[in-house]
């Protein structure tokens, strides 16, 4: 090399510096990261809209949750629906998480509709099984926003999350966490009841799986309306086969009169319902996300085409 040569500037990089550098780095990681869900896999990435720029708005927007809840005159419900939300919102920041009621509390589910305009949203029901809400009026309503654009999640249960969130429940209220002699105990699950047969298989499946996380103890559904067996039914009706100590696991998303209800029957421990629960959070965003994948177990299909039931 000639003293010339070695004497003129070296030409610069293209970052100023080793931070911008690490900088950039962070943020594409992060960028890739936020596509990825609680459990591993990966959400479906935004469509582009004609002409937007990379990393803008329009390309990386997700579709709205729209959480829709049944409504309860009990002032709790809405607490715990809104606290419940709000952990969605954690695991899930910077998406749109609205809330939308069938019935007895506002926002009720058009309004919320009708307030997203033509923006692609995905209605998540809380509610625990398939039934009249789930088949019927969900589908209606998304049906009468016409400009929406809207996909229906599965509801929440049956899954092993939900589960989850019972075993949770009945723990807080003393029910003991490592397993004992189980030969005399006993749990009732317990919802508030409908007349579709789907509502009462989906409960009963509910009902075998809380059975083996609870290692083998028995669960009976019952029900605070619509169905049988009541509570005081199902307590007698193990009381005769030898089970006295009986703990009622509370199937209900939020307080309400049928919560309230099933509670006060309860012999012994009466759980809370499943409220704010961790697990109900990752459980919702995961209902989300099945619906836009498209995840559909032909077993669990609905016989409504609006419906997306997952297991």
């Amino acid at each position: 090399m000639t003293e010339s040569a070695s004497a003129q500037p070296r030409e610069s990089l293209p970052l100023d510096s080793t931070a911008q550098l690490l900088t950039r780095i962070t943020a594409q990681l992060g960028a890739q990261l936020s596509h990825v869900s609680l459990n591993g896999t990966r959400r479906p990435m935004p469509h582009r809209t004609g002409g937007s720029a990379p990393g803008s708005a329009a390309t990386t927007r997700a579709p709205a949750l729209v959480a829709v809840a049944h409504g309860s005159r009990d002032p709790q419900a809405l607490r715990t629906v809104m606290k419940l939300l709000d952990r969605v919102r954690e695991l899930r920041p910077g998406l749109d998480v609205r809330l939308g009621h069938i019935e007895l509390n506002e926002p009720l589910l058009p309004a919320t509709l009708s307030g997203l305009g033509s923006a692609n949203t995905v209605l998540v029901p809380l509610l625990l099984g398939r039934g009249h809400h789930v088949k019927r009026d969900i589908p209606e309503a998304a049906a009468a926003a016409r400009a929406l654009r809207a996909t229906i999640a599965a509801p929440l249960g049956p899954h092993p999350l939900l589960v989850e969130a019972l075993y949770g429940r009945l723990v807080e209220a003393g029910w003991p966490a490592e397993e004992g002699d189980g030969r005399g105990s006993a749990v009732i699950l317990a919802a508030a009841g409908s007349r579709d047969p789907d509502s009462a298989a989906d409960t009963r499946r509910t009902a075998r799986m809380l059975s083996e996380r609870l290692g083998g103890v028995p669960v009976v559904p019952a029900y605070a309306s619509a169905t049988a067996p009541t509570v005081p039914v199902a307590v007698r009706a193990l009381a005769a086969r030898g089970r006295h100590r009986v703990a009622v696991a509370s199937y209900f998303t939020a307080p309400g009169r049928f919560a309230t209800a099933v509670a006060a029957a309860a012999p012994g421990t009466a759980a809370a319902p499943l409220g704010a629960h961790p697990a109900m959070a990752r459980l919702l965003l995961h209902r989300y996300d099945q619906a836009l994948t498209g995840a559909l177990p032909a077993h669990e299909v609905a016989k409504n085409d609006h419906l997306l039931a997952s297991a």
